[in-house]
């Protein structure tokens, strides 16, 4: 029994728990409330995708005459559906390994219409090996069957969303209201019944739905009905992404039918006053921070509370106790090693720092306190919370969820991981900004980054001018070269549609794109049309940008806000062809072919130079001498001997230095009293000393005994400790 239940409602990811439940039980932790948590989805999905769900969704009558094609392949291969289901779902969940290599065979499970499509095995899964290609197989099998219940059990189901038409947009509460008050769905009913055993295991006194996006929104509305119904004396609340973003207007009472509370924001603070409000002995005057609830029949909002938000430091460890972490599975939809960290593999979820350090992109809520209030945590404390984790979960993955990490904060954790000998893969979303050295991403790598996110956006001077997004794509292109250069994969989030973007801007921001991916320094990417959102500076004020809003009236959400542009033109006719060229690009085929050919519309030649990427990296790093630079000394693994180098006659002492690194062996030559020096800065100023030394107190330490340090620190031995990595300037 537990005061709370906290509950993500389907569907989310499949790979992975969606971590806003694990925070705040983390939080409650240090409250000394008890609470369990719950992933509705995925139990639904591993009820749904088994041998007893599939026979449920084959026993329902379709009439074969009037079916799709695919449908009726699919109904025809049903026994080898039920026969195989559960041994690919123990596969995907990692607890089947060796079923790899029946996948692979190519005559072990039934193929559909999703395999009309399969990429060239040999050539797309060359360098990601049997497990991942069987893994691509099993996720095109489950598509195949998702199409079927889609076709014929529900129409509304999606395997990280259900039901998000309801959601998007939805000014009025009417359409999904209707739908709350019609017969349960097949996935209605398998949500319910766990979801009642879930009560009845946990006699919660209030349940709290954390809704992270449309796709969540129905599910948490038919829950909250259920338990209404049937547990009348529970509170309900609502929390997470989408009331975050569009019920700050909420005026609809029916809502209330199903919620008692919709909190705003950091929930902590929000969940605790509702919790004390509800478990108080005595009737005080009640105190609420950002909250919506019912009040003499009115939908009323109050943050009457003057109490304060607690900092990052304070709010504990997120703790996935409770979550099945090896129920959940890990799915490949295409090939391409960085576009399935998204979907492949268990990841630990943290936050390096509250907000955006940036805060500027006009097509971003940085009116809202999620990304305008900006609050970095410790490296140390960060640190502290990994090391919770895997001890917790047993994972040493981690995903930082951050709007964009900061690079000082990045080089701190890096350095922290490396003092504390943790071995651990990490990736997070970034800025492309040009703190990103060669000197950093290698140190990053070092630490066990794999992978970073950024948006690129529209690939377009003047438009990323336009957004204020602080960057160019020059400098873009230079700081994903020297992540690929350190070994580090790099996804681009792209745009389309941007207030008066032009045709030709389309086509020059594709051009852009294309380049990159064939000089190899993105891995992936994916297009999104511009939406514009009420709380960001184009929603609201749309007319500094040349668009005019269609104005409705807000009952209950509000986000995405239809408009017209000055331009008058549909981008949205660009997305198919935007997004297959570019999932030709992220598989390394079809560069040379001209952008015409991705669409069935005449198109404008590109004005962008065909090496202007290529031109953009010939620019190398400028190596002048950075006094205020922090030089870390990386290598630990040094023997030194002293020797005497004898020429024509003469001899001179010299020390010979040897670095043993992980891959290599590097011995390189110096003159005894500038080697005996180097060996002891070496040792004084190694990683693991907290405080490091900048370039210029080295210049005055090695000019102590010695002339012209410029000499010395640009001479060629010390070039290749630089360019191994020995030696980092950050």
């Amino acid at each position: 029994m537990k005061d709370l239940l906290l509950i993500t409602p389907p569907f989310t990811q499949l790979n992975t728990p969606y971590p806003a439940t694990a925070y705040i039980k983390g939080f409650l932790n240090t409250k000394n409330i008890s609470s369990y948590q719950i992933d509705l989805g995925i139990e639904v999905i591993l009820v749904l995708f088994s041998k007893e769900g599939i026979q449920k969704i084959f026993a329902k009558s379709i009439d074969l005459k009037n079916t799709s094609e695919n449908s009726r392949r699919i109904f025809a291969l049903r026994d080898e559906y039920i026969k195989t289901i559960d041994q690919v779902i123990l596969f995907l969940q990692n607890r089947n390994p060796t079923l790899a290599r029946q996948i692979c065979s190519m005559n072990f499970l039934p193929e559909a219409s999703r395999f009309n499509q399969l990429d060239d095995m040999e050539f797309a899964f060359g360098n990601m090996g049997l497990q991942d290609k069987a893994k691509h197989l099993a996720t095109l099998y489950l598509e195949d069957l998702s199409d079927y219940i889609i076709e014929h059990v529900d129409s509304d189901f999606g395997f990280s969303r259900y039901a998000e038409r309801l959601g998007k947009s939805a000014n009025s509460f009417d359409e999904l209201y209707l739908k709350l008050n019609s017969d349960q769905t097949f996935i209605d009913g398998l949500t319910l019944k766990i979801l009642h055993e879930k009560l009845e295991l946990v006699q919660p006194k209030l349940v709290c739905f954390s809704v992270p996006f449309p796709g969540n929104l129905y599910s948490a509305f038919r829950s909250a009905k259920f338990i209404k119904e049937n547990y009348p004396h529970i509170k309900i609340a609502m929390g997470g992404g989408f009331p975050n973003t569009e019920l700050r207007e909420v005026k609809d009472r029916r809502v209330f039918e199903f919620f008692d509370f919709i909190t705003l924001d950091d929930g902590e603070v929000p969940l605790e006053l509702v919790y004390e409000n509800i478990f108080q002995t005595e009737p005080i005057e009640t105190f609420y921070k950002r909250t919506f609830l019912i009040e003499n029949e009115e939908v009323i909002y109050k943050n009457n509370s003057t109490k304060h938000d607690y900092k990052q430091a304070q709010v504990g460890t997120p703790d996935y106790t409770d979550l099945q972490l090896d129920q959940y599975i890990s799915v490949i939809e295409i090939a391409n090693p960085m576009h399935s960290l998204w979907s492949d593999g268990r990841w630990n979820k943290l936050t390096m720092a509250h907000g955006c350090y940036w805060g500027k992109c006009t097509f971003c809520d940085i009116s809202l306190d999620y990304i305008k209030i900006y609050e970095p945590i410790s490296a140390r404390i960060l640190v502290d919370r990994m090391e919770e984790l895997i001890a917790t979960t047993g994972e040493t993955g981690f995903h930082f969820v951050d709007e964009a990490a900061p690079p000082a904060l990045m080089r701190e954790v890096a350095l922290e991981i490396l003092r504390r000998n943790l071995v651990v893969t990490w990736w997070t979303n970034i800025r492309f900004e040009k703190s990103f050295t060669k000197d950093l991403c290698f140190l990053l790598k070092l630490s066990g980054c794999v992978a970073v996110s950024g948006g690129l956006e529209v690939a377009s001077d003047r438009l990323l001018k336009l957004i204020d997004k602080g960057i160019s794509v020059e400098q873009v292109a230079q700081v994903t070269r020297n992540f690929t250069e350190a070994g580090v994969m790099i996804h681009a989030y792209l745009m389309y549609g941007y207030p008066t973007q032009t045709i030709q801007e389309t086509v020059d921001s594709l051009e852009m794109v294309r380049q990159l991916f064939e000089m190899g320094i993105l891995q992936s990417a994916f297009w999104h049309q511009f939406a514009m959102t009420a709380h960001s500076p184009v929603g609201l004020n749309p007319e500094e940008f040349g668009v005019t809003p269609i104005k409705q009236e807000i009952l209950f959400a509000n986000n995405d806000i239809d408009f017209t542009d000055k331009t008058g033109i549909d981008h949205s006719k660009f997305s198919f062809g935007l997004k297959k060229s570019l999932f030709n690009y992220m598989h390394g085929i079809n560069f040379e072919l001209p952008l015409q050919n991705w669409f069935d519309f005449k198109i404008p030649k590109t004005t962008i130079h065909p090496d202007y990427i290529h031109d953009s990296l010939l620019e190398e790093e400028n190596f002048s001498f950075k006094p205020n630079a922090k030089i870390v000394f990386l290598e630990k693994n040094v023997i030194a001997e002293n020797y005497i180098k004898t020429k024509k006659q003469n001899s001179w002492p010299y020390t010979r230095i040897t670095f043993h690194l992980k891959t290599n062996i590097i011995s390189l030559d110096f003159e005894q009293e500038k080697g005996e020096w180097l060996i002891k800065i070496l040792q004084e100023n190694s990683f693991e000393n907290p405080k490091r030394i900048t370039l210029q107190q080295l210049k005055n330490n090695f000019e102590n005994s010695f002339e012209d340090f410029e000499l010395f620190w640009f001479s060629k031995p010390m070039q290749q400790l630089k360019e191994n990595g020995v030696i980092l300037s950050l």
